[in-house]
């Protein structure tokens, strides 16, 4: 950098080292909570390479055609998960030209070089960006942004294929696996899943999917597994052929996170949902096929102040056990479709104001009501899916991002759900038990203090007394390649920390270590050591009485794992 943009440098850091200046310059231009660009985006995007419509502002900075081209595919792979593809803001902040032109080339170039300790990643300093592509992209922020092209029912129906019709598949388990403990485990940046049987922690086979599985999905009966890709891809596995294989698959859109299939009892395994990020919208299928019968968008108002948004992308979706219902979360306008599929020509919604920007979460334990994450606005929103109302919006830490949460009894306050935090190390404890502890029901009643911030799944089991918090986006090593856990029955011990990264025994790599899960019996504890592609990584299995090492699984075929989704877990919503 130059001599001004040191001179400019030492200003911004000297203003943002307090955390909550760092926290107000983020609100400015940055992100509350940004570390999860990294999680959201590594490896690319789907949209990168997509023709858009192009509109350079002709206040900005000038840009060649093939520097815009490059704005835009760094944008979509590092930028857009936090943005947003029309950069409108939701995890992160707008970064459209009315604010960007008003910064200036040097400011944006300084704060995405070094980011800021509120969240926002520093992309220059880091070595993931170089100082040509810093400037680059202090550029293309300050042009007007593309739009991606929709994608409707013509483009879904033409990406659809049955490869195995239903009359063709076993009417019996036809292997011997023990269904209930596989794992579906996603290795990210290689396009695939692993299955894994649980008991022989043996590979049963690996299957390609869409770009970067984000999540696995089972239906009601246990057959069937959904796998959706950041490129809105769908994969339906089907579980009882002689080795487990793809049977469907479709695309829903452009760019996507979520799938569901429906649990309310008649509607076993007949239907399947997915959301989309780009087109915002979220589209109903048959449960055995996968073929497309009802898209609909969410494109609409806030919830407050009640402004249009162009792009309320569906973050997250669950399946209702009191109707036959799904529970759809818009991200960037904070409404939830409860949406009735008993009759898809005349369907029916209610719609819930919750608040921005809703990412993800889960059943309490009684799975009547739904706890979700408004990740930017700091609150949990709890959804009574027996009334289909709002029961309460609880405040709690910076930027919480539960996964699916914990469920548990504190031997104080009763039965509890909790989430960690990217923003802060705490872990709030919220009381779910309006009938019997009503004094506590939708208030956090603890607050526990964990490693740091940079948490991105917290994980418990009816069988265990353990409560296990990742801190795979904290920005300090010893942190990302370790692990808090807690003993239930004595939170007010602390926690202690396990070196998972160095259990594993690999070689060089950022190590991460992400998303506990357990297998279906409850006593181990699954977590994926994350590294790059071309690094090693690995997945550590854990006693969970113990807390000592158990197995460790990695090879060649372990590349960038992240989410893993026990089946009897996932199937019964046991978290």
């Amino acid at each position: 950098m130059n001599h001004s943009n040191r001179k400019i440098a030492g200003l911004l850091v000297a203003a943002v080292l307090p955390f909550a200046v760092g926290n107000a310059m983020a609100q400015t231009v940055g992100h509350s909570g940004g570390m999860e660009t990294i999680y959201e985006s590594s490896g690319g995007s789907p949209l990168g390479s997509v023709p858009m419509h192009q509109n350079i502002n002709p206040k900005a900075p000038p840009m060649t055609e093939a520097e815009f081209t490059r704005g835009k595919e760094i944008y979509f792979q590092r930028c857009a998960g936090c943005h947003g593809v029309l950069r409108k803001g939701a995890t992160g902040k707008p970064l459209t030209p009315d604010i960007t032109l008003d910064r200036g080339s040097e400011y944006l170039k300084v704060f995405i070089h070094y980011g800021s300790p509120a969240g926002m990643p520093n992309w220059g300093t880091s070595g993931e960006l170089t100082e040509a592509e810093v400037d680059l992209m202090a550029r293309y922020v300050q042009q007007e942004p593309p739009t991606p092209p929709e994608y409707g029912m013509k483009e879904m129906e033409a990406s659809w294929k049955v490869l195995v019709p239903p009359n063709k598949r076993p009417t019996r388990q036809m292997n011997k696996l023990n269904l209930k403990n596989l794992f579906s485990v996603t290795l990210r940046d290689a396009g695939k899943i692993a299955l894994i049987d649980g008991d022989s922690k043996k590979i049963v086979t690996i299957i390609k999917t869409g770009y970067a599985v984000h999540i696995s999905r089972m239906s009601a009966s246990g057959r069937y597994l959904f796998v959706i890709g950041r490129d809105a891809k769908i994969d339906l596995v089907d579980l009882w052929l002689p080795t487990p294989a793809t049977v469907a698959e479709i695309k829903i859109g452009l760019e996507a996170r979520s799938v569901e299939t429906s649990k309310y009892k008649g509607y076993e395994d007949k239907l399947a949902i997915a959301g989309a990020y780009w087109p915002p919208q979220f589209v109903i299928m048959d449960g055995d096929t996968l073929k497309p019968r009802k898209i609909v968008s969410t494109r609409g108002m806030t919830v407050d102040p009640q402004e249009y948004h162009p792009e309320p992308r569906v973050a997250s979706i669950v399946s209702s056990h009191y109707h036959p219902e799904f529970l759809v979360n818009a991200k960037e306008t904070g409404k939830i479709y409860m949406v009735n599929y008993s009759d898809l020509n005349n369907l029916k919604m209610t719609v819930i104001d919750a608040a921005r920007f809703l990412h993800d979460g889960g059943f309490d334990s009684s799975g009547r009501y739904m706890m979700v994450a408004a990740n930017a606005s700091n609150k949990i929103a709890v959804v009574d899916t027996k009334e289909d109302k709002l029961a309460a919006l609880v405040d709690v830490g910076k930027t919480p991002h539960p996964g699916r949460g914990a469920n548990f009894v504190d031997p104080k306050y009763g039965p509890v759900w909790a989430t960690g935090h990217l923003g802060d190390e705490t872990i709030s404890l919220i009381g779910t038990d309006p009938v019997k502890h009503k004094q506590q029901a939708w208030k956090v009643v603890r607050t526990l203090t964990g490693q740091g911030g940079g948490s991105l799944f917290i994980k418990t089991h009816p069988k265990s007394r353990n409560l296990w918090v990742d801190t795979p986006l904290n920005p300090d090593a010893a942190l990302s390649q370790s692990v808090a856990v807690f003993d239930i029955n004595h939170l007010e011990k602390g926690f202690v920390v396990l070196p998972i990264a160095e259990w594993a025994q690999l070689g060089e790599g950022a190590k991460r270590i992400v998303q506990p899960e357990y297998n279906a019996a409850g006593d181990e504890v699954w977590f994926s050591v994350w590294s790059a592609k071309d690094k090693e990584s690995a997945i550590v299995v854990v006693d969970d009485k113990t807390r000592k090492l158990k197995a460790v699984i990695k090879g060649p075929e372990i590349i960038t794992p992240t989410g893993k989704f026990n089946v009897y877990n996932t199937q019964h919503d046991v978290y």
